[in-house]
């Protein structure tokens, strides 16, 4: 089975007000308090404005955005964490990006786990990258990750279709 995920995370009202700013934006709201903006294709374009750069550090995918779009994210970020997040996985091996934009600038990352590595004592990029937002492990559950409800759907279309 796959999982596949590209998301912005942030508080239901920092991304209420993100996406007002971005036509193809859907808000979908996660536990905690938080949400996610799935990254379509069309999310993507409208953010990524004058083409892709890969930052330094940054591996499989992560990191790669516009000028423009980690412009949005500083300035978003003034307002309070946001999150942009990554993953894919099939057939038990996958990858993990993730990064943290806070005070208009990166906070955390980009944090990357490769093919098949196995995940840092403090944990995957992904929960590391909630974490970092304010979320946390609930009773029961194994990780931040599991505890928001990022389980709920396995592509970022089917998050895109939830918010419909």
């Amino acid at each position: 089975m796959s999982y596949e995920l590209q998301a912005l995370i942030g508080t239901l009202e920092l991304l209420t007000v993100a996406a007002a700013e971005v036509p193809a934006a859907r808000v979908v709201p996660l536990a905690q308090g938080l949400a996610l903006i799935p990254v379509t294709s069309a999310v993507l374009a409208a953010l990524q404005g004058d083409g892709l750069v890969c930052r330094p550090g940054s591996g499989a995918g992560a990191g790669r955005h516009s000028d423009g779009f980690e412009l949005r994210l500083a300035a978003w970020s003034k307002a309070g964490p946001i999150a942009r997040v990554e993953a894919r996985y099939f057939g038990g091996g996958g990858t993990q990006n993730a990064a943290v934009w806070a005070d208009g600038t990166v906070a955390l990352g980009p944090l990357t786990i490769g093919e098949f590595e196995p995940a840092p004592a403090e944990g995957t990029p992904i929960s590391r990258a909630l974490r970092r937002i304010g979320a946390h492990t609930e009773e029961g559950r194994t990780d931040e990750f599991d505890s928001v409800g990022l389980g709920r759907h396995r592509t970022t279309g089917g998050w895109a279709q939830s918010a419909d």
